[in-house]
């Protein structure tokens, strides 16, 4: 079927492109919304039930970051094997095997052992994933898509926000076994439904990426002077740094700003829970918003804009101002907050095509991972000196401060 046909079938059939957006975000749900995020309203009463100090804390999330690399090294080598579709099923697997076992875990070194084992389901649930963006979408269109992707994140923080508490009231300090046990399971339901509905590409439907036209510049991209391949591999690096800033700081509010609530400003656990749905709702609108935010403008200035808001997010809640500063913290962290792997997923098509898109994100993905590592370990061990997060929030704060030079100075795609 040729593209002006497949275009006039568009207006009367649903696009298949569209059940992959939506599948995956179920499986971004799983995989980073349970996978990754619930942990920030478990940590508390982890902490109380397994004495745990906030150093050990930090390095259950430094830990499940580790997992993460080690995937992101094994996620495109595993994908050109068996393919995206059996790739992400198989980390959802492991994701919802070993978040079972976390219900069952005495110790922190049993904790940290299996929650490696998430963070390496996740990246062979992510990465994947978000590359078959630029499989399944044109230029114009992937950054909407992976925008909506993202917000699978959003929807798993208010489930755990709102649920996570509510298991507590009724189980104690033991509820987040419960807890454990119950999100496993779902990631459990969520990999039969990938394995299910993913395709690798549109090829294998008789479909085209949705939005590309014969005039696409991508469907040349492989005929692109040699220069300019490299010109854009450098500049692959180079989104890389900027990436791995984001990976540094969010992780550390994302896996902190619950606990600094409840021990450092008297919040209860339930109170606390509430602000964190609320993240979630707003983070809802964060993917598709920046998504089309830097189709419009371009991923160059979606990216310094967002950094820009994340430093202010940083700067309020770190100086220690009133309850009213947190609550914008809050709110701007939450809409801000899935920006950037959003326009990373489609930078990495724009830069290096459809064929090289997974390859390119799991390149990417290995500086974020750098900054994943990094980021939970500093801030617990600050937090530990000081006994106060401020210092670690203040440190994100100038992180994303230097991410918005940075931006500032990347170069556009050599595609023409």
């Amino acid at each position: 079927m040729d593209l002006k046909n497949q275009a006039l079938t568009s207006k009367t059939k649903l696009h298949y492109s569209w059940v992959i957006v939506f599948t995956g975000v179920v499986v971004l749900f799983s995989c980073l919304g349970l996978g990754r995020f619930s942990l920030g309203m478990l940590l508390p009463s982890m902490g109380i039930s397994l004495s745990l100090n906030y150093s050990q804390m930090g390095l259950i999330g430094t830990g499940n970051f580790v997992g993460y690399m080690i995937s992101v090294i094994l996620a495109g080598i595993i994908a050109r094997a068996i393919g995206a579709r059996w790739t992400i099923s198989f980390g959802l697997v492991l994701v919802g095997v070993s978040m079972i076992l976390i219900g069952r875990a005495m110790t922190f070194i049993e904790v940290m052992a299996l929650y490696i084992a998430t963070g390496i389901g996740t990246g062979l649930a992510n990465v994947p994933m978000m590359g078959l963006v630029s499989h399944w979408f044109s230029k114009t269109t992937r950054g909407r898509a992976a925008g909506t992707m993202l917000s699978g994140n959003g929807l798993a923080i208010v489930f755990t926000g709102l649920f996570v508490p509510w298991i507590n009231a009724g189980q104690g300090a033991e509820g987040w076994r419960t807890a454990w046990l119950t999100i496993g399971i779902i990631s459990l339901v969520i990999a039969f439904i990938a394995a299910m509905l993913l395709r690798n590409d549109p090829e294998g439907k008789g479909l085209a990426p949705l939005g590309e036209t014969n005039q696409d510049p991508e469907s040349t991209s492989d005929k692109k002077p040699h220069g300019k391949k490299q010109s854009n591999k450098w500049a692959m690096v180079h989104l890389g740094f900027i990436y791995s800033l984001f990976g540094a700081t969010y992780v550390v509010y994302a896996t902190f700003i619950v606990t600094a609530m409840v021990n450092e400003r008297g919040f209860g656990e339930g109170s606390a829970g509430t602000f964190w749905a609320v993240v979630g709702g707003l983070s809802l609108f964060s993917g598709p918003l920046f998504g089309w935010l830097s189709d419009k403008l371009g991923r160059k200035m979606g990216m310094m804009v967002v950094y820009s808001l994340f430093t202010i997010a940083y700067v309020l809640v770190a100086a220690n101002l009133p309850d009213l500063f947190l609550y914008a913290s809050i709110g701007i962290f939450g809409l801000a907050v899935w920006s950037i792997p959003t326009i990373m997923a489609a930078a990495v098509g724009d830069y290096m095509g459809p064929a090289q898109a997974v390859k390119a994100f799991g390149f990417i993905t290995l500086f974020f991972g750098v900054g994943q590592i990094t980021g939970p370990a500093v801030a617990g061990f600050l937090a530990d000196i000081t006994g106060t997060f401020s210092m670690a929030f203040w440190l994100c704060a100038i992180l994303t401060s230097g991410a918005v030079v940075l931006t500032y100075f990347l170069k556009k795609p050599a595609c023409d």
